[in-house]
């Protein structure tokens, strides 16, 4: 079929298997370009489809050689709906993993689940023995309680009193006033049950229990900080909360792991096009004059740029490099004082009339559009294609 792209909202419902397969070769492509690193040998990358996850994935994969398993929760293709970009891009990832000798394989469902933790365990044992790095990059609005059955959902709000600020829709370039109204307790309880560290917690203790685990593994969350610009939404906000608990539980767990000599991190990274921060406001329009200031600085980086540094200059560095709160922090070159002072000075004064010459709001957009696999000048859209793609390690 020709797939285009169709939305609902700021979620795009389509996506395009060649574009999304040629989004994970240019990843693959960048990784080899850098060389070998020393790295990790047996990778569980949990949340492994997009992003940040399917970055350490490829970089674990690519510049390391290590074997890899990805659990993730994404849809195949039916009758006339393509499947999610997530579940092309594992089969690119495995495809081209398998053909340069690396072990792939995948697991699909509800990472919060008791029975796909025991399964993920089960093929670890059966294949690998023990893994040596734990990446937890889930990013999702739910999480369903596997002890309880209760479904939390997710929110981003700030406390105690509304907040006003700039926020722009990207499709139309339009920069509007947004208000948002602050957190109810309860909101705030579930927002932490999802974004929290709870479930990494869940998972790296049945990892232990089950001997899974190798002596002196490491464990990764990803999080972000942001400028004070974001903070009244962001990180003193709802998802600041959690991630707070999320910092508090990487402590936990390195006590938790010290008897085999692991260390749990959370790494602060910097603020990409996901399809999760193209959703939050005020976020997108920070995003793209962050953008434009880092791009003429020549110091912008993707998923895969920051990924490739964070294993080759922190992870598996002779020491790691830890900020005042125990922190990996590779959102450094976003935080840089220039860098920050000129955003500032951008925000005040962007507006409709001149998003389009202060920001990269058209780089904002391409990146969003190509999480989808659109976008690309390399592929000739209006060509029909086969929307039926099979992961290898899935049935």
């Amino acid at each position: 079929m020709i797939v285009n792209p169709k939305f609902r909202g700021f979620i795009c419902t389509t996506a395009h298997p060649e574009g999304c397969k040629l989004n994970v070769q240019k990843q693959i492509d960048y990784v080899k370009s850098q060389g070998n690193i020393k790295g990790p040998k047996n990778v569980l990358v949990i949340g492994a489809s997009a992003g940040y996850g399917l970055a350490s994935r490829i970089v674990a994969a690519f510049g390391s050689g290590a074997s890899t398993i990805g659990v993730f929760f994404e849809k195949p293709a039916s009758a006339n709906r393509t499947a999610s970009a997530g579940w092309y891009n594992t089969a690119a990832f495995e495809e081209y993993a398998l053909q340069n000798g690396y072990y792939a394989k995948s697991i699909n469902g509800d990472a919060f689940s008791k029975e796909i933790k025991q399964k993920t365990i089960e093929l670890i044992k059966k294949d690998l023995g023990k893994v040596d790095l734990v990446v937890y990059s889930l990013a999702s609005p739910r999480r369903t309680d596997p002890d309880t059955g209760e479904i939390y959902n997710s929110v981003i709000k700030p406390f105690g009193k509304p907040f006003s600020s700039k926020t722009v829709d990207f499709h139309t370039g339009e920069v509007s006033e947004i208000t948002i109204e602050p957190a109810s307790e309860d909101e705030a309880r579930q927002t932490v049950a999802v974004m929290g560290g709870y479930d990494w917690k869940l998972w790296m203790e049945e990892l232990k229990k089950e001997n899974v685990l190798a002596d002196n593994v490491i464990t990764v969350a990803y999080s972000y900080v942001g400028p004070e610009l974001t903070h009244a939404i962001y990180r003193n906000g709802t998802i600041g909360l959690a991630k707070n608990h999320l910092e508090k539980t990487s402590r936990e767990l390195t006590d938790y792991l010290s008897d085999i000599g692991g260390r749990a991190f959370v790494s602060i990274n910097k603020a990409l096009v996901t399809q999760a921060s193209s959703a939050i406001p005020v976020v997108s329009l920070y995003i793209s004059l962050l953008y434009k200031v880092m791009k003429q600085k020549g110091i912008h980086e993707g998923c895969i740029e920051q990924m490739h540094r964070l294993f080759r200059d922190r992870l598996y560095a002779q020491s790691i490099l830890l900020d005042s709160e125990g922190r990996i922090c590779i959102d450094d070159l976003e935080m840089r004082p220039d860098v920050q002072e000129e955003v500032c000075k951008l925000w005040k004064i962007v507006d409709t009339s001149n998003i389009k010459d202060i920001s990269d709001i058209e780089g904002f957009r391409a990146d969003f559009f190509r999480l989808f696999g659109f976008g690309f000048d390399e592929i000739d859209y209006s060509k029909d294609v086969e929307i039926d793609i099979k992961i290898p390690s899935i049935d």
